[in-house]
């Protein structure tokens, strides 16, 4: 049952899982590489909203509920290999099998907090602040993303990035 609900996909760097606009119809399960949600503002700047690594789930869980048209981005920023699971396909599972339901509830509140701890320390920390609690939650991703990207995140320039590292 659980084989049939999904779809096994290998995303190369750079390649979009969701653009801007589109409807999301997949809740995507990373089972190796790294993927990153952002938007892009008016003025063109690009905002990582959070990275995905092994382990992590990615979507627009506004667009994917709702049916209605995503506002943000989802791309490799490296050669990944994705599981993709429809909301109707995950639907039917949780029916399916009771104690799903309670697991998909949990990482959801968990999903909640960690956005919630995001925006507090987006609005209250230092660069510094930021930086080290970025390391402490994506520990691996250190030698893996340029700079440039890392600061996207984080929302300072390379510049500072640079200077809080050193």
């Amino acid at each position: 049952m659980v084989r049939k609900a999904h779809i096994y996909r290998k995303i190369r760097k750079r390649q979009f899982l969701l653009h801007e606009g589109e409807i999301c119809k997949y809740s995507c399960f990373v089972t190796k590489g790294c993927l990153r949600s952002y938007r892009i503002s008016d003025d063109g700047n690009e905002h990582i909203l959070r990275f995905a690594v092994e382990n992590w789930w990615v979507n627009d869980n506004e667009s994917y509920r709702t049916g209605q048209p995503s506002k943000s981005n989802i791309d490799a920023l490296e050669d990944s290999e994705v599981i993709l699971i429809s909301k109707d396909n995950l639907d039917l599972l949780m029916k399916e099998i009771p104690n799903l339901q309670q697991l998909i509830e949990k990482l959801q509140a968990r999903s909640y907090d960690a956005s919630q701890q995001r925006i507090y320390l987006n609005i209250s920390s230092t660069a510094l602040q930021k930086y080290d609690h970025f390391i402490k939650t994506y520990p691996t991703l250190i030698g893996r993303l340029p700079l440039r990207t890392i600061a996207a995140y984080l929302g300072v320039s390379r510049e500072t990035l640079s200077r809080i590292r050193n």
